[in-house]
C-alpha cells in the first residue's frame, strides 16, 4: 500500500473524539447535556446526551463546591419537565426557585449557548413550592410518626442499634393497641406509659423497655422538637402522589422543597427526603422498563443522608434505590465526591456527571484517585482532567439505550433556560398561596390519637383511684365515728353508774324509822323467841312447865 493510500485510510479512521461522540448518538428521546471537550477544545457538533428511559437507572452529580452541580441539576430538571416528566428537587440553598420563571439573557449565557450549539430561549417551568411542615416558605409537607417509621426516626434521632430496636418495639405496641402515632407528643406519651407502673407489664412478654432507653428516646425527641420537627409531624399528612402531577400543557411539574430555613437541620431534611422516596416506593405500582420516568428525584447534599447512618438505614436506602426503578422512578444523588455515597448505593447508579475536584491536601488527592477508579477506562487522563475542569464542565458517562455504559466524555454543559437564582420573597409567597394545594395542606389538624387516648385513660384511672380513696376515707371516718359513738355510750354508762353510787339517800319514813330502831328490833327478837317456843310446844305436844 502506497503512503498516499495509507494516509487516506488513516484519515478515514474515526479519532478518539468521534468514537466518544458515537457512543452518545441515540435514536430515541434524550436529554441534551452539552458538547464534547477534547484536547481542551469544545466540539459543538459532538453532543453529549442521556437517553430519557435510562433516567430510571439513577445517577450521581458530584463535584467540589462552586463547580456548577446545582446548575446541572437545574438543566436536567428543565428538560425532564419539557418531556412531561415530573421532578422533585431539594433546594438546600434556596437558589433553585428561579426554575419557575424565565431566565434573563446575559453575555455569558449567550457565549455558553454559542459554544455548545444550544438554542437558548428564556423559559419558566410549572412549579410547586413546599416546606418541611411550614418551616420556611412553601406548602407544608407533613408526615405522621407512624408513616415515618422507626428506622428513619432512629436515624434522625441518632439512636444506637439497641435503642432503635426498642423504638421498633414501641411502634409495634402502638399498632397492636390501636394507638395512632400522629405527632411527637403521641410517641412521647406511649414511651412514658410503657415505663410507668401501669404500663411496664404490657411489654414484659416481648422484651420490655428499660427506663434508661426510654429516657434516651425521650431526651432525643425533646431535642428533635427544638429543631422544629414538631411542626413536620402531624396532619393533614401529605400525599406524595402530588409530586407526580403534570401541568395542563403536558409538562411535568417541578416540585421544589424549600430547605433554606432548615439548612441547620441536615438530618431532619435528609431523612425526610428518604421518607418521601420510601413512601413513593410503597404506593406506586410496578411498571418495569418505561419510555420515560414517572418521576425523577434529586437528593442534594446527599452526604448528609449517610453520615452516621445505621446499618438498618443503609439497608433501607439500598433496597429502595435498587427496587424503585421498577416503579418508574429515577433517583439522582448530588454531593461532593462519590465516596459520600455508600458503595452498595453507588453500584446502583448508572449515570454520572462528575464536576471538578480539588486536590489541595493529601486527603483530597486520595479522594481524587478513588473517584478516578470508579470510572470506566477512558481516553482521558482523568486524574489530571478532573482537577482542570472549569465551572459548568464535567466528565460524563451514562447508560446507553441498550443499558451499556457510554464512553467517558469531558463535556461543556448547557446553560439552564430558567432563572439561575432565587425568586424574590414576595413572588415566592404569591406562588405558594395561589397553588390549589395550599388550602388542602396549609392548616394543621390535631385529632384524637395516642396522646389523647392515654391521657383520657390516665385521667379515668386517676378519677377511679381518687373515688376509691375517697370511699376508703369515708369508710374510715364512718368507722371512727362509730367507735367514738360507742366510746361515748360507754362513758355515759360509766358516768351514770358513778352518779348513782354517789347520789344522797332520801330520809326514811316514820314506819321505817320505828321498824329500823333498836328497840323495835329487840322487841321483835323477844316476841319471835316466845312465839317460836309456843309453836314448838304445840307441835311436839310437850306440856308447859308449871311453876
Amino acid at each position: 500500500m502506497s503512503e498516499s493510500t495509507e494516509a487516506a485510510a488513516s484519515a478515514d479512521q474515526p479519532g478518539p473524539a468521534d468514537k466518544i461522540a458515537a457512543g452518545y448518538a441515540f435514536a430515541g428521546p434524550a436529554l441534551d447535556l452539552g458538547a464534547l471537550l477534547w484536547d481542551g477544545v469544545c466540539l459543538p457538533d459532538r453532543q453529549i446526551r442521556i437517553p430519557l428511559p435510562m433516567l430510571t437507572r439513577h445517577g450521581l452529580v458530584a463535584g467540589a463546591t462552586g463547580t456548577g452541580k446545582t446548575k446541572t441539576l437545574q438543566l436536567i430538571a428543565e428538560q425532564l419537565s419539557a418531556n412531561g416528566v415530573p421532578v422533585f428537587l431539594a433546594d438546600i440553598k434556596g437558589d433553585v426557585s428561579g426554575i419557575s420563571v424565565p431566565g434573563a439573557s446575559h453575555p455569558k449565557t449567550e457565549q455558553r449557548a454559542a459554544e455548545v450549539a444550544q438554542r437558548w430561549e428564556a423559559t419558566g417551568y410549572p412549579s410547586e413550592f413546599y416546606s418541611l411542615g411550614g418551616i420556611g416558605p412553601g406548602i407544608p409537607v407533613r408526615s405522621t410518626v407512624t408513616s415515618f417509621g422507626p428506622v428513619l426516626l432512629s436515624k434522625v434521632l441518632q439512636l444506637n442499634q439497641t435503642q432503635e430496636q426498642s423504638l421498633g418495639l414501641i411502634f409495634h405496641y402502638a399498632d397492636a393497641k390501636g394507638l395512632e402515632l400522629i405527632d411527637l407528643k403521641d410517641l412521647r406519651a406511649v414511651v412514658a406509659f410503657l415505663v410507668s407502673d401501669e404500663g411496664k407489664p404490657e411489654l414484659k412478654g416481648i422484651g420490655g423497655l428499660s427506663t434508661v432507653t426510654a429516657g434516651v428516646i425521650l431526651r432525643a425527641l425533646t431535642a428533635f422538637e427544638q429543631q422544629g420537627a414538631a411542626e413536620f409531624f402531624g396532619e393533614p399528612e401529605f400525599d406524595t402522589g402530588e409530586f407526580l402531577r403534570t401541568a395542563a400543557d403536558g409538562r411535568g411539574t417541578v416540585s421544589v422543597l424549600e430547605l433554606a430555613a432548615a439548612s441547620d437541620k441536615p438530618q431532619l431534611f435528609s431523612t425526610f427526603l428518604m421518607w418521601l422516596l420510601a413512601d413513593l416506593f410503597n404506593d406506586l405500582p410496578e411498571v418495569g422498563d418505561v419510555e420515560k420516568p414517572g418521576l425523577v428525584f434529586f437528593f442534594d447534599e446527599a452526604h448528609l443522608l449517610f453520615n452516621g447512618a445505621s446499618k438498618a438505614f443503609l439497608d433501607s436506602v439500598t433496597q429502595t434505590v435498587r427496587l424503585i426503578r421498577s416503579k418508574g422512578v429515577g433517583v439522582f444523588f448530588v454531593t461532593q465526591t462519590p465516596k459520600d455515597v455508600p458503595s452498595d448505593v453507588l453500584a446502583q447508579l448508572g449515570n454520572r456527571v462528575q464536576h471538578a475536584l480539588r486536590a489541595f491536601t493529601p486527603d483530597d488527592a486520595k479522594a481524587l484517585k478513588a473517584t478516578v477508579r470508579t470510572f470506566p477506562r477512558s481516553a482521558y487522563d482523568l486524574e489530571e482532567l478532573l482537577t482542570q475542569l472549569g465551572t459548568g464542565e464535567a466528565v460524563v458517562t451514562v447508560l446507553s439505550e441498550n443499558g451499556a455504559p457510554t464512553p467517558v466524555a469531558a463535556t461543556r454543559l448547557r446553560a439552564p433556560q430558567s432563572l439561575m437564582g432565587p425568586l424574590g420573597a414576595a413572588a415566592l409567597d404569591r406562588a405558594v398561596k395561589s397553588s390549589p394545594l395550599y388550602p388542602r395542606y396549609a392548616e394543621p389538624v390535631d385529632r384524637e390519637s395516642a396522646y389523647e387516648k392515654i391521657s383520657a385513660e390516665q385521667a379515668a384511672a386517676e378519677a377511679r383511684a381518687e373515688a376509691a380513696a375517697a370511699a376508703a376515707e369515708a369508710e374510715k371516718r364512718a368507722g371512727e365515728a362509730e367507735k367514738a359513738e360507742k366510746a361515748a355510750e360507754k362513758a355515759a354508762e360509766k358516768e351514770a353508774a358513778r352518779g348513782a353510787r354517789s347520789a344522797p339517800k332520801p330520809d326514811p319514813s316514820l314506819a321505817e324509822q320505828v321498824v329500823g330502831s333498836g328497840l323495835f328490833r329487840s322487841l321483835a327478837r323477844s316476841v319471835g323467841s316466845q312465839l317460836g317456843r309456843e309453836i314448838s310446844r304445840s307441835i311436839f305436844g310437850t306440856a308447859r312447865r308449871r311453876r
